[in-house]
C-alpha cells in the first residue's frame, strides 16, 4: 500500500520602521526547521494502468511507514522585497501480503517552493506580503515482489510543477508574541489542477536570534495526466524554530 505525505511553515518577520535605515539596506535571512504532523485523506494511483488507492490515515499510521523526513523554511527580506524557500521531503514504506505473496511498496515525495514579492502593508505591529513563484514536486513510487515472479519490480517517478499566488500576514501581538497567516492558491491546471494551503502559527521571540512557532497547516493538491494521480488533503499541526541572521 503507498503512502505519501507532504509539508510548509510560515516565518516570523517584524516590521519594526517603516522608515528606511542603514538596516533595510541589508538582507535580513531567516531559516526554519519544522516538523509537521500530518493525517492524509485523498486517492493516489502511483504507476500507470495500476489501480487507484484511497486512503485514510492518522498521523500515528503514517508514522509506522516513515523511513525519513526532512522540513525547511526560509526567507530573506531587503527592505520591502521578500524572498521565500521552502523544501519538504518524505520517504515511506509499507509491505503486505497479496493472495500469500509478499508485496513491498515504497513512495519518496519531495516540493521546492519558490517566492517573491512586496510587503504592501509596513506598521510598527503588522506587515502584510504578496508574493508569487512556484512549487516543484516529485513523487517516485515503486513496487517490489520477491522472485520467481515474472514481474518483480515497477517503479515510476512523476514531476510537475505549479505556479502559485500567496499572501502572508504578520501581526505583533506584544513584544515576545507574534501570530502569523500564511496562504497561497495554484496549479490553475499548468501542472495540477489545483492546489491550495494555509499555515496559521503563533510565534514566541526567545531572544533577537531566535523565535519558536506553532500551529496548524491544511494542504491540498489533485494532479492527474491519464497516467499518475496524486489527490491528497493533508492537515495537522507544525512546530518550528527559526533562527534569524
Amino acid at each position: 500500500m503507498i503512502k505519501r505525505i507532504a509539508a510548509s511553515l510560515g516565518i516570523v518577520t517584524l516590521s519594526l520602521s517603516s522608515t528606511v535605515t542603514s538596516a533595510d539596506e541589508a538582507w535580513r535571512v531567516q531559516v526554519t526547521p519544522y516538523i509537521w504532523a500530518s493525517s492524509m485523506a485523498g486517492d493516489i494511483r502511483p504507476l500507470p494502468g495500476g489501480p487507484s488507492i484511497s486512503t485514510r490515515q492518522s498521523f500515528s499510521e503514517i508514522l509506522k511507514n516513515l523511513d525519513a523526513a526532512l522540513f525547511m523554511s526560509a526567507t530573506a527580506r531587503r527592505d520591502r522585497l521578500v524572498l521565500l524557500g521552502d523544501l519538504t521531503y518524505a520517504s515511506l514504506s509499507d509491505s503486505e501480503n497479496l493472495s500469500g505473496i509478499p508485496v513491498k511498496g515504497s513512495v519518496r515525495q519531495s516540493s521546492f517552493t519558490a517566492a517573491a514579492g512586496y510587503q504592501v502593508v509596513n506598521e510598527p505591529d503588522l506587515s502584510i506580503d504578496a508574493l508569487f513563484g512556484a512549487r516543484f514536486w516529485q513523487v517516485r513510487a515503486s513496487v517490489n515482489t520477491p522472485a520467481p515472479l515474472p514481474i518483480q519490480s515497477a517503479s515510476k517517478t512523476e514531476s510537475w510543477t505549479d505556479p502559485i499566488l500567496a499572501a502572508r500576514m504578520n501581526a505583533r501581538i506584544s513584544p515576545e508574541w507574534s501570530f502569523i497567516l500564511y496562504g497561497d492558491i495554484g496549479g490553475f491546471g499548468v501542472g495540477s489542477e489545483k492546489t491550495w494551503q494555509w499555515v496559521g502559527t503563533m510565534n514566541y521571540q526567545l531572544r533577537d536570534d531566535l523565535y519558536l512557532s506553532g500551529g496548524y497547516r491544511q494542504m491540498k493538491v489533485d494532479f492527474d495526466d491519464g497516467r499518475t494521480r496524486v489527490d491528497v488533503e493533508m492537515s495537522g499541526p507544525i512546530i518550528g524554530m527559526t533562527l534569524r541572521f
